[in-house]
């Protein structure tokens, strides 16, 4: 299932500049979807790292590297626009779906949707220039693909 939405993606020409910064970006993005409802859980980083690795096609090493860095640094956590305005000048909206859409998994892995959680999300698609029909659709992809594989 994963491979045929990443074939979709690359039909499309939706590819994404390889380099740490990215890379930084994600995972310091990713940690503070998963850090929400406060706390971090195994699972979520577990999943954290397949995404990244899978849908993003990073490097398993260095994602490890990075998520270390974002979740040691995430006292000293930039804000969400610092994050989002350096996404919005590198991806097109396809790409940023694709973000929104692995966000909601991070947050459904532990099987509850906490108010934080849900406005991270109102506030980051906002931030990404996302509208609310596509942001949904992003989340009922999200859930269909949690529940196809229990």
């Amino acid at each position: 299932m994963i491979n045929l939405f990443n074939n979709f993606f690359k039909n499309q020409g939706i590819d994404k500049p390889k380099n740490n910064d990215n890379l930084e970006l994600l995972c310091g993005l990713m940690i503070e979807a998963a850090n929400t409802d406060g706390k971090i859980d195994k699972e979520e980083i577990e999943k954290i790292e397949k995404v990244l690795c899978e849908t993003f096609k990073e490097d398993i090493n260095e994602v490890r590297v990075q998520l270390d860095k974002a979740i040691k640094n995430y006292n000293n956590s930039k804000s969400l626009y610092y994050y989002t305005s350096r996404i919005n000048k590198k991806y097109d909206d396809n790409w940023k779906l694709l973000l929104l859409e692995t966000l909601w998994e991070i947050i459904l892995t532990d099987g509850k949707v906490h108010d934080y959680e849900s406005s991270l999300i109102r506030r980051l698609a906002g931030l990404l220039y996302i509208s609310d029909v596509m942001a949904g659709n992003a989340k009922k992809r999200a859930l269909n693909k949690i529940s196809d594989k229990s």
